[in-house]
């Protein structure tokens, strides 16, 4: 293995890899950070360049935007309060509160350390583990999908904050703007209104842009006029060395780290899931866990360690499905299946016999991209805060624009620039009624998963629901729902007395 692994390294010690792997991470970075864009468009746009290069720099070029790309989105998660990808929803709890605290850099050297450690915790996980996992994830059928949205949409109660009730409003009302466009089932068009643009739904990053991006700008503006910009005296207020924490901060989130990079591996393993799901469920799972639950998302380390070591284990997770049965895990491996198949490659069992010089290009990438990534945002940390110092009046209208440019390109269609203006306004109304987003995007992303598996698995059982309690592994999951509904309930009763 290690003999493999070390023929992995020569191929990125060359002038030409060194330049694919920084270029990419760099490009990946960039990507990540600006709203409206993301991993997935850097993969598609960089997808055509790498035909005419060699298979194993094209795999080197293609991972390393894919970290650079899910990294990146803490930046404006941290400073602005703007998820840059659908991987960094969690980071702005946390990160955010923590930069008008008067801590960028912290943030900022927190959330890097530990997209860090996460990426490396997956990709030693995806080394020794992959071929087991992969037989693991291959009995997962439609009851076992189902049980994991359910148990995943019981993270709504820790989401919900002080109130429940708004909680779950936000959790119902994303899942039902998830039901618009052609049913997966019967392609029968729900909610439509005859308008072709609606038959295709909403795509997840469209409501990200809107949720959170559009959101903060409208509210951001709406204080404009009548709150002092407090920026400035933020980058002014904190003089910090190295990354911002201390060794005993760094030990003290050991277990919260091993326990959410778990998590973020078990979810990127999962196909259909992905990093915009395994952030916000580590979070709410970190939350809960926590002796301190009531300070999560009024600024501390606990939160941006969980987002951003669960987002970047994700990564290594869904190439264990890619590799070893090739099925993509999410968007960004289904474009780097297409990658690999355009250089005659086809991932599955046969590719770690037929192809294993492939395979330990993409876990050296990994490594050495992972660690490319900390260096490139370390040394761009003071650079970062910058951002901090540009007045409101001018920053505002430019994030706009690049949310505009964003919502635009991802399917080229003017009406997604509309949609994305409905779910700023939506999240506007959420905010002036305090009730959490976090639950929208939870409920948008897994609803129709529950969905869909529910009616495919009553479809297999020919309407018996006893056949999901039948499979072990979907029991599992029901039973830890249970437990998380129970015991959240009894957590608020003791509060209410």
């Amino acid at each position: 293995m290690f003999e493999l692994l070390l023929q992995g390294f020569s191929v990125l010690f060359t002038v030409t890899g060194m330049l694919c792997l920084l270029g990419g991470v760099f490009v990946g970075i960039i990507f990540g950070s600006v709203p409206g864009l993301s991993a997935t468009m850097a993969l598609a746009l960089f997808l055509p360049i790498t035909y005419s290069m060699d298979s194993s720099l094209s795999v080197v070029l293609l991972i390393a935007l894919y970290i650079g790309g899910i990294s990146g989105g803490l930046i404006t998660a941290i400073l602005a309060g703007i998820p840059g990808t659908p991987s960094s929803i969690a980071t702005c709890f946390d990160g955010y509160p923590l930069t008008k605290k008067g801590h960028p850099l912290k943030a900022l050297g927190v959330g890097i350390t530990f997209s860090f450690l996460g990426t490396l915790f997956s990709t030693i996980v995806l080394i020794f583990l992959s071929p087991f996992l992969a037989k693991i994830a291959i009995k997962f059928g439609a009851y076992e999908y189902f049980a994991v949205a359910l148990f995943s949409l019981s993270m709504l109660v820790g989401l919900s904050g002080d109130n429940i009730w708004k909680g779950l409003i936000s959790g119902v009302v994303g899942c039902m703007f998830a039901t618009v466009g052609i049913d997966a089932i019967s392609s029968m068009e729900r909610f439509t209104f005859g308008s072709v643009d609606i038959a295709y739904g909403f795509d997840v990053l469209l409501v990200l842009i809107g949720l959170f991006a559009i959101t903060e700008i409208i509210s951001k503006a709406d204080t404009l006029k009548t709150e002092r910009n407090n920026m400035d005296v933020i980058t002014a207020l904190e003089i910090v060395k190295g990354l911002g924490f201390s060794i005993k901060e760094f030990f003290g989130q050991i277990k919260n780290f091993i326990l959410c990079s778990s998590i973020g591996t078990a979810i990127g393993i999962l196909p259909g899931i992905g990093g915009g799901a395994a952030n916000v469920m580590a979070y709410t799972v970190s939350k809960s866990t926590s002796k301190y639950p009531e300070k999560y998302g009024t600024g501390i380390i606990d939160g941006v360690v969980a987002s951003e070591s669960s987002n970047n284990a994700a990564i290594g997770g869904a190439l264990v499905p890619l590799l070893a049965l090739g099925i993509p895990g999410d968007t960004v491996t289904a474009i780097l299946l297409g990658g690999l198949t355009l250089h005659g490659i086809t991932p599955g069992p046969l590719m770690f016999t037929e192809n294993v010089g492939i395979v330990y290009s993409i876990f050296a990438a990994m490594i050495v991209g992972s660690i490319v990534m900390f260096i490139m945002e370390f040394y761009g940390l003071k650079l970062f805060t910058k951002i901090l110092d540009i007045p409101k009046h001018f920053l505002l209208p430019a994030i706009f624009l690049f949310c505009i440019i964003g919502a635009f390109g991802v399917r080229n269609n003017f009406f997604d620039v509309w949609a994305t203006v409905l779910f700023g306004l939506v999240g506007f109304v959420f905010f002036k009624l305090k009730i959490p987003a976090a639950p929208f995007i939870l409920g948008f992303i897994i609803g129709p998963l529950a969905e869909l598996n529910l009616r495919r698995g009553l479809m297999f059982s020919k309407g018996d629901f006893l056949e999901f309690f039948r499979a072990p592994i979907a029991s599992l999951f029901f039973i830890m729902t249970a437990v998380v509904i129970i015991f959240a309930v009894r957590s608020r009763m003791k509060k209410s007395h």
